[in-house]
């Protein structure tokens, strides 16, 4: 039988790609910190709206902790800032690359989680991910020598940095995310899963949104005023974010973000479908080498 966690984390990853494409097409409505916005603005008052469901039912939620809010916390802020790297990355290079250059979280969050979380990886995870990440780097180069030296020769370019920062942040809040989880005990996995991401969507939304009135009022008002797009990106968001937070919760954050590339191919899709984005024949080894990194981290 198919585990749970991987039927979540598939959903996740096409909700995830969905919800970033409709974020990119905001951008021309809103700034960098407006389009990162709706997702905590919309999404918050979902999440609580369904810890309430949750607390009501037999299940009930488990008891919060100072130390479950501080992972919430640092999660939530590094989400933040991932977020506004990687839409900064799109702005630099475009929908696509920014994607690709955010995925070195699958490295990043396995080293993150064994330093944090003491969760190693076997050599099998460790196979599917590096693989992953080659395929990873087929996508950006194209699949030829040519694209390989622009894209070493672009390394520190914006669009790289501010796609490594984005990747570096979610893969700290991935971690965050499992840590605030576990703090909650062992009870059952989706109310400890909602419970964090409520909490966590909360702060995100009085921090960013503190944030706006201060520094962006008018981008404030346009994110509501927008409420046709933007709410469709926030409702997108939490039930992808509550996917991710399921998942984290039943496995270890480096498998399941190992696991959700692929997100790559749904952002394929996404791209053609929301943006126009024309599929190239040369994405086609790359998108095989996500596919069989991904299936490496299922036998792992």
């Amino acid at each position: 039988m198919v585990e749970t966690w991987v039927v979540v984390t598939a959903a996740a990853a096409a909700l995830q790609a969905s919800r970033t494409a409709l974020q990119q097409r905001l951008r021309g409505l809103l700034s960098v910190q407006g389009a990162g916005f709706v997702r905590y603005a919309y999404g918050a008052p979902v999440s609580l709206a369904a810890l309430g469901i949750v607390a009501a039912s037999p299940a009930g939620v488990p008891d919060l902790t100072l130390a479950h809010a501080g992972w919430c916390a640092l999660a939530g802020i590094a989400q933040i800032l991932g977020t506004n790297l990687l839409i900064m990355s799109f702005g630099a290079r475009g929908f696509a690359v920014g994607t690709v250059y955010s995925k070195a979280e699958t490295v990043i969050v396995a080293l993150v989680g064994w330093a944090v979380l003491g969760e190693a990886l076997g050599a099998t995870a460790w196979a599917g991910i590096l693989v992953c990440m080659a395929g990873v780097v087929a996508l950006a180069t194209r699949g030829n020598r040519e694209g390989l030296k622009a894209l070493a020769r672009g390394a520190g370019d914006r669009a790289a940095l501010y796609g490594l920062g984005a990747g570096a942040m979610f893969a700290v809040a991935s971690v965050c995310i499992r840590a605030g989880a576990l703090e909650l005990g062992q009870g059952d996995a989706f109310p400890r899963a909602i419970a964090t991401l409520a909490v966590m969507n909360s702060i995100q939304a009085v921090l960013m949104g503190g944030w706006l009135l201060a520094r962006e009022p008018a981008t404030f008002t346009a994110v509501f005023r927008t409420w046709r797009s933007s709410s469709l990106v926030g409702l997108l968001s939490v039930t992808g974010s509550a996917g991710w937070a399921w998942a984290m919760t039943l496995e270890t954050a480096a498998l399941v973000r190992a696991f959700g590339q692929v997100e790559l191919v749904f952002t394929v899709i996404m791209g053609r479908l929301l943006l126009g984005e024309t599929p190239r024949a040369a994405d086609i080894p790359g998108s095989l080498a996500v596919i069989l990194g991904v299936l490496l981290v299922l036998l792992a």
